[in-house]
């Protein structure tokens, strides 16, 4: 009997990592009856991953009330696990760019401390590890908004406390960790980062970030000073170099105060999510692994879901199926797929191809159960 592992990041907008599962399985049983046929939703630490979590961990989401980046009350959710012992946040949930409506973007004034709420509360809860995913930020403030959630104070040269906003990076002149939460040191936390940006400089969060976030020229260099200045006293008073880990200016430099103030370690979200998954014990011995996401393009291989698949894979064939490649022939030559569909191509146009992604999502399947295992 064959043995198939369908493994998906989702199609934005259109199919969650579940969703593709079920309808791929269901167009393949349509033509082969003899099938074992293993699902195991992906996602590399962005949207979509708590919901592939809660495929394995056999989690709930908790609720509370939280700061915004803008410091208003909203309500957000993280997973914890059956045990409590395991935690997964998303930054986004409370500090991120999608809460925010474009006209009061500015990451001089938003902050990460609604992220900070989120650690505070799954630690009092009992976890013991914390995955930290840090996409989709709107915030420029090195972490600091999370830290001073979490006990820690930060103060200018007058002694004048900082409040945690992107804005405080040009005026932190010293860090208080007298009132850092008691169970702090007791968490391992590891983050989901999957850009390598230094903190500061040219390829660093101001300059390459905050302009989706709202930031102009000026706001860019003050933010970037802010970081550089930020850095020295990081560097002063704890005696890391945030500036060469890489990854350090994720989400506006959360990545660096992940390292400072919670004694994180920044990973390949898909690693990450790999792990949880127990996923390379799930295709030992598979004939096909089933893959896809929304698009296919370059960006799919530098630490995406498939790019996470295919480091996994030994002698297992390697099936794709994506709403669009934007791949050239010559390209997709070169990559290890043994098989690859487009959803596209049975629909009648880009709009149809998205609305009824299920429907032609299931031809797909269909036609690969046709070809490969008829």
């Amino acid at each position: 009997m064959k043995k198939i592992v369908i493994a998906p990041d989702k199609f934005k907008g259109s199919l969650t990592g579940i969703e593709f599962c079920e309808v791929v399985e269901r167009g393949i049983r349509k033509h082969v009856d003899h099938v074992n046929i293993i699902s195991c939703p992906l996602a590399d630490g962005g949207d979509g991953t708590i919901e592939a979590l809660r495929y394995f961990l056999d989690g709930s989401l908790v609720e509370l009330k939280l700061n915004d980046p803008l410091f208003r009350s909203i309500e957000a959710s993280y997973l914890l696990s059956a045990d409590r012992h395991t935690a997964f946040i998303e930054m986004s949930a409370a500090s991120g760019i999608r809460l925010l409506k474009k006209d009061v973007l500015n990451p001089l004034l938003t902050s990460t401390y609604g992220t900070g709420e989120m650690i505070k509360d799954a630690m009092e809860k009992g976890a013991q590890h914390i995955l930290l995913g840090i996409g989709g930020s709107a915030t420029n403030d090195g972490g600091l908004g999370m830290a001073k959630a979490l006990g820690y104070r930060f103060y200018d040269v007058n002694n004048n406390e900082l409040s945690g906003i992107g804005n405080d990076l040009n005026k932190l002149s010293h860090i208080d960790t007298s009132m850092v939460h008691p169970l702090l040191n007791q968490v391992s936390f590891e983050v989901a980062c999957d850009v390598d940006n230094p903190l500061f400089g040219p390829q660093g969060a101001a300059f390459v970030y905050a302009p989706q976030k709202g930031a102009d020229k000026n706001m860019v260099k003050r933010l970037d000073n802010g970081l550089i200045n930020y850095h020295q006293v990081i560097e002063r008073q704890m005696g890391i170099d945030l500036q060469n880990i890489k990854g350090s200016g994720a989400a506006g430099g959360l990545g660096a105060g992940s390292i400072a103030f919670l004694g994180a370690k920044l990973k390949s979200g898909i690693d990450l999510i790999k792990a949880a998954a127990n996923f390379d014990d799930k295709i030992k011995g598979a004939d096909w692994v089933i893959t896809g996401e929304g698009k296919l393009d370059q960006q799919t291989f530098s630490g995406k879901v498939i790019k996470g698949i295919i480091d996994s894979l030994s002698s297992q064939k390697l099936a794709v199926f994506c709403g669009l490649s934007e791949l050239k022939a010559q390209e997709q030559e070169t990559m290890p797929f043994d098989y690859l569909d487009e959803t596209s191509r049975y629909a009648l146009n880009m709009n149809d191809s998205i609305e009824n992604a299920p429907k032609y999502l299931e031809l797909v399947a269909e036609s690969f159960a046709q070809k490969q295992l008829g």
